[in-house]
């Protein structure tokens, strides 16, 4: 009897124990546990490779699929040297880095449209895409499509590149100017979505938003620099295809209609792990960017 006792005083303190926490999927639990098939290379043509004459490189990832002749445009100028010499000249806290010839006169390829059109917003049609599921306060609908975020509207039939962090824009002048490419910038504070559909986005930062965000912030309005011995000199531009394969920077982003997406965008919307006391149920399309990673193929 006694032995009886024991053994169920035994089994109270061990459901009495407190269970160990959950193990609850992170994003990058998600992707580190992702197939090398739901992933997709970006092709070198799309990747401009921006080297610092301090040592440090940024590359961007453009968007041919939104605005083709922007995109046309500023390949011809990477691969005709056009901004050898130019400089990151404006950093405005909380808002953009821009870059480029500052309105010095260089000789623009034969190729570059001078005038482009307003590619701020593209035909919905012949885009596939998979919706964010959570509104958005600037688009009827948002979500995902060949690897962008995109905000649509299906009555209007269009659709949009947002402005998010690590965003890249082209710099212009008042309409009907529509900037041809040669002054760019990238968002590196919040999400200036009040620019959408208002300025060309023509790609994204992939890799080096974290050296555009750490410069000096300048002091003049709209976050110029005062002096140009402030501005952060570019010692080349190239696209990645004009590199020895051996050189080439390589990128892919996951899939949108892969498995591990999906997964990814729910534990995004529903984190559960153990710092999140409150999971939100939702996500913001900014806050919720394509993963893209370096990739050794």
């Amino acid at each position: 009897m006694r032995h009886l006792l024991l053994a169920a005083a035994a089994l109270a303190l061990i459901s009495a124990a407190p269970s160990p926490p959950p193990k609850y999927a992170t994003p990058p639990s998600v992707l580190a546990e992702s197939k090398p098939n739901e992933w997709q290379a970006i092709p070198a043509d799309d990747l401009m490779v921006i080297d610092l004459k301090n040592g440090r490189r940024i590359v961007v990832q453009l968007a041919p699929l939104f605005a083709p002749v922007h995109a046309a445009n500023i390949r011809a100028l990477a691969t005709s040297g056009y901004w050898q010499g130019a400089a990151i000249y404006r950093v405005q806290d909380n808002y953009v880095a821009q870059w480029g010839n500052n309105d010095g006169e260089r000789p623009i390829p034969a190729s570059v449209v001078k005038k482009p059109p307003a590619e701020y917003e593209r035909r919905l049609a012949g885009l596939k895409i998979v919706p964010l599921g959570s509104s958005d306060a600037y688009a009827p609908k948002v979500g995902y499509t060949a690897g962008w975020p995109v905000a649509y509207d299906p009555k209007a039939g269009t659709a949009n590149l947002p402005h998010c962090y690590a965003s890249v824009g082209v710099g212009r002048d008042l309409s009907p100017d529509t900037g041809m490419g040669g002054e760019l910038y990238a968002a590196i504070g919040h999400a200036p979505r009040s620019l959408d559909r208002v300025i060309a986005v023509v790609g994204r930062v992939v890799s080096g938003v974290d050296v555009l965000a750490s410069l000096p912030r300048g002091t003049e309005a709209l976050g110029f620099y005062k002096e140009r011995s402030s501005d952060v000199p570019i010692a080349n531009v190239r696209l990645a295809s004009q590199l020895p394969d051996p050189e080439r920077p390589k990128f892919e982003y996951l899939r949108e209609t892969s498995a591990s997406f999906a997964r990814w965008l729910n534990v995004k919307k529903n984190r559960r792990d153990e710092f999140y006391i409150h999971p939100a149920g939702g996500v913001d399309l900014c806050n919720a960017p394509v993963p893209v990673r370096a990739s050794a193929k």
